[in-house]
């Protein structure tokens, strides 16, 4: 039998309409109503924000450059600061109650990292302004990658104390050249930018794909420039040498910067720069992948296994800027 066919008219309606399949893929590419997606976008910078700032101040927090916060008396807290600059020495302070300037005393101990050298007493003086008064003692200025370490005996507000308590734990301290704010100013805000936008990405992949591509893509270029081209810049000002993560040294820090940035070259070669590209399942999870691979990163204390002055080395006669090593804990 001959198959019974249609008007003109009903053949050209036919033609007209789309598969069912192809509407259903043209439908998964298109974004959701305005007012949906606004709603939606807000909720998901929100939580990008909250990610990426918990991620940066846990970083910091933990890392061995902060400030170690212990107690002194009452509500006062002492920072005990881990970082200072090459160019002169690091002044340590102790806050105290204003009764006890005249009687508060102390005393701080000093001697260079991972040497055999006994500890260098030096008596700390009361200074007293509007705002606070301390006890303050300085520690000598070292090369770059140079480490102290000291501890505190005082007697403050009648009581005898150690500061840190740990008989066992001192406070390290390295030393650092300093780095010219137009590039340590650009590093750090595009470091910043970096961690939001692939956090950013990853709620993306997750939630709302149809701006994931330009997302992913920005991550990459401002881990490209504030990681991969001013990083090594900070550390060359910083340690004297532009590069000591894989393969020619064991920064942690070199180390993480490099893992996340191959982790973000993978997901952008996976999903491609097309923006008619369909964001397949494949490379929502490739730009997932990445972000998870940015968070571990991120949850790795900062400067952790840097550059280390040799003080054994120093000793023998080497020149203190051919004498830095890197990944010891």
């Amino acid at each position: 039998m001959l198959e019974k066919k249609g008007t003109p008219m009903e053949e050209n309606q036919k033609s007209d309409q789309p598969e069912a399949n192809e509407t259903q893929e043209v439908t998964a590419e298109l974004p959701p109503p305005e007012k949906a997606r606004l709603l939606k976008r807000t909720a998901l910078w929100f939580l990008a924000v909250i990610l990426a700032a918990s991620a940066m101040i846990y970083q910091r927090a933990t890392g061995p450059t902060y400030p170690m916060k212990v107690p002194v008396t009452g509500n006062i807290v002492a920072k005990l600061i881990r970082t200072h600059e090459s160019t002169g020495d690091a002044t340590v302070e102790v806050p105290i109650p204003a009764p006890d300037a005249k009687t508060a005393t102390a005393t701080l101990y000093f001697k260079r990292f991972r040497t055999n050298d006994e500890f260098t007493p030096i008596p700390m003086k009361v200074e007293t302004t509007e705002s606070r008064t301390q006890l303050e003692g300085d520690l000598p200025k070292q090369p770059a990658a140079g480490k102290l370490e000291y501890y505190i005996e005082a007697e403050i507000a009648g009581q005898s104390m150690r500061l840190p308590e740990n008989k066992n734990e001192n406070v390290i301290i390295r030393f650092k050249d300093p780095v010219p704010d137009g590039v340590l100013i650009p590093h750090i805000t595009l470091m910043i930018l970096s961690i939001l936008l692939g956090m950013r990405s990853g709620l993306a992949a997750l939630f709302a794909p149809y701006n994931m591509r330009q997302l992913a893509w920005a991550t990459l270029c401002g881990m490209t420039v504030g990681g991969m081209i001013l990083g090594p810049m900070v550390q060359k000002y910083a340690f004297g040498e532009y590069w000591t993560g894989f393969p020619l040294g064991g920064d942690w820090t070199d180390n993480k910067m490099l893992f996340m940035f191959l982790a973000w070259v993978f997901g952008c070669s996976v999903i491609g720069l097309n923006p008619k590209k369909k964001n397949t399942t494949i490379g929502r999870f490739a730009v997932l992948i990445a972000t998870i691979v940015m968070t571990v990163c991120y949850l790795i204390p900062h400067s952790m296994g840097g550059s280390e002055l040799d003080y054994s080395q120093v000793d023998k006669g080497v020149d203190p800027s051919k004498a830095i090593e890197t990944g010891r804990k």
